[in-house]
């Protein structure tokens, strides 16, 4: 549904199209053998190659073609068994070469389709027209002196994927729930790590906005946004500002623009180049990338279960509902911890409350990740976790203890510290004894007794908390409830 502004002259729409930059999981760059990780020394991890000194010649990451060739199988998208290398021709200071290289008109993932799901349970395809590898830039620094700016080498050469959407996004909540779901995509994929405050994952958002029926107007491209938050923003800000302009008789300028948050706004930074500004053609020093179409299909039959599959089964097949679905799909290893847990044989709506309860409780407390959990690292705290659980439909505990003892658990606890701290909080169901307990319990409160076979009914509640806290808490709940009744006639 398209997301409509009034304005002087009436409705408008937006139209979106958005270019997400994301950083291939690799341990090297693109074309050469430098270390990727994030918040190294600057400079440490810069080869030769990616300093552009002359004679280097790149050498093509394998890691890094089989990384894209996995997000665009999960894209839906046609893989390309031919792709080519091309030089993006362009001058700034953290570009050594004074060129880029990437890929046009010949890339390694062709057409696709993300479904994403709004807030009101509706669901639209977004076109994607394409995935292309390139290699990123190093990084200005301008503030670390008061007349120079430095320069980090570190990322560059480090291999991106550039997604690019169809102009299909027709509003802020659209493009958020898009940039989520191809987030989600490539963290169950394993093929981006998706944290945008490092930059691994930033988008260009590229806005428009006309009238009702019209062909595309002008866009400007908004670079770098860097958080879901901040595209939705600068898209509402950006629309607003085009609406403006076309309402005062003037034009829209196509160019390149940066999103400042504290401001609201958003600033010209250049006008907008097209492709034949940056002259493209085929890098010499690279042969034509041929896919091998066994490999390739080899990759699609190991593709896992995505988000949207994922959601799916849980929803069709176990019963959760559209909450715990999403909420536990939302994270991969949240969705591991649950699937493990089900392999114990625990009923899934208990496993999922579980899961989006205590569990995610622990997790935060111990300021862990689900990953620590068993499911995927081994340890004890797994095996625990399955015996508690176990504990409260078989030795019919409290899920009021089975909290207490799931937080109160170290990670590394042994099984026979688990097992003593069930025990010690093990409902009580033999008869005599909840029968001993209410009766001593009647007998101290005679006036209340009086009061409540007088009509004061709300009495019976107090009542059954005199005999759990009489009983440590270990009264079966049910067993207490009968006999008090039946003693209060």
């Amino acid at each position: 549904m398209s997301y409509i502004i009034e304005g002087r002259t009436g409705p408008w729409e937006i139209v979106v199209g958005l270019e997400v930059h994301a950083q291939v999981i690799s341990n090297s760059k693109l074309f050469s053998g430098a270390a990727t990780a994030f918040g190294a020394e600057p400079n440490s991890q810069v080869s030769f190659v990616d300093a552009a000194f002359p004679g280097m010649l790149p050498v093509l990451n394998r890691e890094a073609v089989a990384q894209a060739v996995r997000t665009g199988l999960g894209l839906n998208a046609h893989i390309n068994m031919v792709s080519r290398f091309d030089r993006k021709n362009y001058f700034y200071a953290d570009l050594p070469s004074g060129y880029q290289i990437s890929q046009y008109e010949h890339p390694i993932v062709g057409a696709g389709t993300i479904e994403i799901t709004l807030a009101d349970g509706s669901t639209r395809q977004i076109g994607v027209t394409r995935l292309h590898l390139e290699q990123d830039a190093g990084k200005s620094l301008h503030d670390q002196h008061p007349t120079k700016s430095y320069i980090d080498l570190n990322r560059a050469g480090v291999a991106l994927m550039e997604i690019v959407s169809e102009p299909d996004i027709r509003s802020p909540e659209e493009a958020g729930a898009y940039v989520r779901e191809l987030r989600l995509i490539m963290l169950y994929l394993r093929t981006c790590d998706g944290n945008m405050e490092e930059g691994s994952l930033r988008a260009d958002v590229n806005v428009s906005v006309r009238k009702h029926g019209e062909s595309y107007r002008t866009r400007c491209e908004i670079k770098n946004v860097n958080s879901v938050r901040f595209v939705m923003q600068a898209i509402e800000v950006e629309a607003l500002r085009q609406i403006e302009i076309w309402e005062a008789g003037g034009t829209v300028q196509q160019e390149t623009r940066l999103f400042d948050p504290n401001r609201g706004e958003t600033r010209s930074m250049r006008s907008k180049e097209d492709a034949h500004d940056y002259r493209y053609f085929p890098d010499p020093d690279l042969l034509p990338l041929v896919l091998d179409e066994a490999w390739v299909d080899g990759m699609k039959s190991a593709l896992i279960e995505l988000p949207a599959m994922k959601r799916a089964r849980y929803k069709t097949e176990l019963g959760l509902s559209n909450y715990e679905a999403w909420t536990i799909v939302d994270d991969p290893e949240k969705a591991a911890t649950f699937e493990a847990l089900l392999m114990t044989g625990l009923e899934a709506k208990f496993c999922a409350n579980a899961v989006l309860g205590v569990i995610s409780r622990k997790v935060n407390e111990e300021s862990i990740t689900f990953g620590l959990i068993p499911t995927i690292h081994g340890g004890s705290f797994f095996s625990n976790l399955t015996e508690i659980m176990r504990a409260q439909v078989t030795n019919a505990i409290s899920a009021n203890s089975v909290s207490a003892i799931i937080m109160s658990t170290p990670l590394d606890a042994p099984i026979s510290q688990v097992r003593a701290m069930i025990k010690e909080r093990e409902q009580v169901s033999d008869t005599s004894a909840i029968e001993a307990a209410v009766d001593a319990m009647l007998a101290a409160n005679a006036a209340k007794v009086e009061d409540y076979r007088a009509g004061n009914v709300k009495l019976f509640g107090f009542f059954v908390g005199q005999v759990m806290k009489a009983m440590a808490g270990k009264g079966n709940p049910g067993l207490v409830n009968e006999v008090l009744k039946a003693r209060l006639g």
